[in-house]
């Protein structure tokens, strides 16, 4: 096989290498997972917002229940004073049947503070846990995409270790001055440096030559490096 013949099979890996490449920049797998990505971390932004309300409902129930604790010890230390029967004096006992009236209204009072506190929060427990199953449920999406993605590029990555090893052999055979310019041209002719000459046309940019220049090639040098006259790519005969 000749140096140009070779370097058609080099052309051939290269594309095949390219294929490959593109494949593992564009995994579909990798746009869902970014697309899940985006949805934890809005997830997890309205987690915060949600979580931060009913936090500060947790504290105003916890102050409430502090209170009405404080209040229940009062009224339980004002009674067993007031029936204790170590007070007698009529005043000073309708003065503390009078206390403990006003702290059971307080008591009251607290009490409904306490309730309205639980129903507030009632609701955001309700999201927050709704919130929770869907980012557990995002989290397992995510994991098995991840799985998922490192099988396809365990995958690509084998074939392109074939491909590059291929090529390596077939570039073996090639003079470096040759190898070089088809490797200046794929990096400029949208990765294909080198393509067939077939009836006339060049199957890289598909354009038929002119009549003079295949007349030219044919009656040149078989094994001369000719360029496609309308894309410059090497043209192999």
């Amino acid at each position: 096989m000749s140096a140009l013949e070779d370097l058609l099979v080099v052309q051939e890996h290269d594309s095949a290498v390219d294929r490959l490449r593109h494949r593992l920049d564009t995994l579909p797998a990798k746009t869902q997972l970014a697309e899940i990505e985006q949805q934890q971390a809005a997830l997890e932004k309205t987690m915060a917002e949600v979580g931060g309300r009913r936090d500060e409902v947790v504290r105003r129930q916890q102050r409430h229940e502090d209170e009405l604790a404080s209040v229940e010890a009062k009224i339980t230390d004002v009674e067993k004073r007031l029936y204790s029967g170590a007070v007698s004096a009529p005043r000073e006992l309708q003065a503390m049947e009078a206390d403990v009236g006003s702290l059971k209204r307080h008591r009251s009072d607290v009490e409904d503070r306490v309730l309205e506190a639980m129903q507030d929060r009632e609701p955001l427990d309700a999201e927050l846990t709704v919130l929770e199953q869907r980012r557990e449920a995002l989290g397992s999406d995510g994991d098995q995409l991840r799985q998922a993605i490192a099988a396809q590029i365990a995958e690509i990555d084998a074939e392109l270790t074939t491909e590059l090893e291929a090529r390596s052999a077939a570039a073996a055979g090639i003079p470096d001055g040759l190898l070089s310019q088809y490797e200046r041209l794929r990096a400029t002719q949208g990765g294909v440096g080198a393509a067939r000459l077939v009836n006339g046309r060049c199957s890289g940019c598909h354009l038929t030559l002119p009549a003079t220049e295949l007349d030219r090639i044919r009656h040149g040098d078989a094994d001369a490096v000719v360029l496609c006259d309308q894309c410059g790519r090497i043209l192999v005969r």
